[in-house]
């Protein structure tokens, strides 16, 4: 029989497809042609690979990429892109380096079986893992073709303190409360002495530490365990390995799991819901470990399987407040001591109570520092600044301005600070009181929230001084936000759009498009989490 030939398949010239999908179609249907028919353009590996995978869909942007959004909105904004993008979006977009990398990296070595740990995104918690590891089921479908990856750089482990993976050690110095007598908080003044280290530094970095569990949890959950605190786990004793090696809140998923194992009924049930992501009892978000072993007291897991079932103790970060200019072999924090109540138990923020109480001066730890992505001071020492750090934001920006004073940079410097009350939460302030009278500190705005009869904010502050702050912005002052994520940062950006707006005679979509100009163009830099 012989071969008849087809006419070239031919793609309308008005059909919705990229010029790689429109290549790689015609090389498809080419295959039906005649062997001799040359009208082809053959596609390379690449755009194959690119059309297959749906890299096309990515348009190289990551508008996900918002410490103030929420998981869910940031998995809507990255709906129909590559998994490494759908990755990034359920990362806490932070670009912390708690986890070893950033954001972006962390999503590609994922994608790319060069990171096998789900769990590293200390920010993202519980919300974050459950949804990198249903992204991650798809890593085991079929493919029809490889999709294209960027380059994952490794992390730095050349000096000790360069990254969590090779921590220094570093000596415990000395803290000193900030707040005054009369203050609901207890925030601490933190140093520490790194002149037996190699460790250096800049304005904007943050410090990561690696802290220790209370010893008193640790002794109630063997208890609960029914085990001894010298039981062989992991080639320690049991209780060295809940000090140092795993994370007793929140509860991971992997616990419930373990616990309906050992379970039988509506206690197995109930445990089953909560591995899930399920709330059967209402209670599910204040259950750490100890309370999931009060919570099924039938429950005594094998304390090696126990401890397998726990996450690792993750360090945990805190903006630098110092300039290594101005304090040279020294390094400081600005941290507020967690601690609250759960039905009649007091927790512990297992860091920063150890920095405020349970470390005596002298005593060395792990630590390492984590360099800044886009937080730093402008190139240009003439540049202004408008620093927005209430509570314990304001760290770096005492590293700012000891960094400008140190320098001698002659750009005009403004800080917004806010907190409680002015009598007994007011950080720091004979150094700021020194700064303005000095002239380096040109402008210090204050806020208090419980001072008057009305809550009073930094934001409500920013709208006050709107004209002004207008007029810093319109000489190209950069713009500085440190502190909380959902809260304060999102309504400091919503009061200086609405400055730009009043005062810079814009409409709200002008002024909108302006705030995302200064982020796009450096210029509004967040150190939020």
């Amino acid at each position: 029989m012989t071969h008849q030939s087809s006419p070239p398949f031919l793609i309308p010239p008005n059909a919705p497809f990229t010029p790689e999908q429109r290549a790689w179609l015609s090389g498809f249907f080419a295959g039906f042609a005649a062997p001799d028919d040359s009208s082809i353009t053959p596609l390379t590996p690449e755009a194959n690979a690119a059309v297959m995978a749906g890299a096309d869909n990515d348009d190289g942007e990551a508008p996900w990429h918002d410490q103030t959004l929420a998981l869910e909105s940031r998995m809507q904004l990255a709906q129909g892109r590559p998994l490494r993008r759908r990755l990034m979006a359920a990362m806490a977009q932070q670009d912390c380096g708690q986890c070893g990398y950033i954001c972006e990296t962390y999503a590609e070595a994922l994608a790319t079986r060069k990171e096998a740990r789900l769990n590293l995104c200390a920010p993202g918690g519980k919300d974050t893992a459950r949804m990198l590891k249903a992204l991650a089921a798809e890593l085991d479908q079929p493919s029809p073709a490889p999709a294209i990856v960027a380059q994952v750089e490794p992390t730095n482990v050349a000096a000790p303190g360069c990254s969590r993976d090779n921590p220094a050690r570093a000596t415990f110095a000395s803290r000193r409360r900030l707040n005054k007598d009369g203050s609901e908080k207890d925030t601490w003044h933190i140093e520490f002495d790194l002149g037996a280290t190699e460790l250096s530094y800049k304005v904007g970095d943050s410090f990561g530490v690696f802290p220790k569990n209370d010893l008193g949890l640790v002794d109630q959950i063997i208890a609960m365990l029914g085990a001894s605190h010298v039981t062989p786990v992991r080639d320690k004793t049991l209780r060295d390995a809940l000090l140092s090696d795993v994370s007793l809140s929140p509860a991971p998923d992997a616990l419930f799991e373990l616990i309906s194992f050992i379970t039988g009924g509506a206690q197995r049930e109930k445990a089953r819901l909560l591995a899930q992501g399920k709330d059967p009892d209402g209670d599910a978000a204040t259950l750490d470990v100890l309370s999931v072993l009060q919570k099924f007291p039938g429950a005594r897991p094998h304390p090696e399987a126990f401890v397998e079932a726990l996450e690792p103790l993750q360090p945990r970060l805190y903006s630098i407040s110092s300039s290594p200019k101005a304090t040279p072999g020294r390094l400081s924090l600005t941290v507020d001591a967690v601690r609250y109540v759960v039905g009649k138990r007091k927790r512990l923020g297992v860091a920063s109570t150890s920095l405020a109480e349970r470390i005596a001066p002298g005593d060395s730890l792990p630590v390492y520092v984590q360099s800044a992505h886009g937080f730093a001071l402008p190139d240009d020492p003439t540049t202004p600044i408008i620093m927005i750090g209430p509570g314990t934001g304001v760290a770096p920006f005492r590293a700012f301005l000891q960094e400008r004073a140190a320098t001698c940079a002659p750009g005009r410097n403004w800080l917004f600070f806010g907190h409680q009350r002015s009598a007994c939460d007011f950080f720091y302030a004979d150094e700021f009181e020194t700064m303005k009278a000095t002239g380096l500190l040109t402008r210090l705005s204050l806020a208090w929230s419980r001072d008057g009869a009305e809550k009073f904010y930094v934001q409500d502050r920013m709208r006050q001084s709107g004209r002004e702050l207008w007029a810093w912005l319109a000489e190209g002052a950069h713009f500085y936000v440190c502190g909380d994520a959902q809260r304060m940062a999102k309504d400091v950006e919503r009061a200086l759009v609405d400055v730009v707006a009043e005062f810079g005679a814009r409409n709200a979509d002008e002024a909108v498009a302006f705030v995302a100009q200064l982020k796009k163009s450096g210029r509004y830099q967040q150190d939020v989490y």
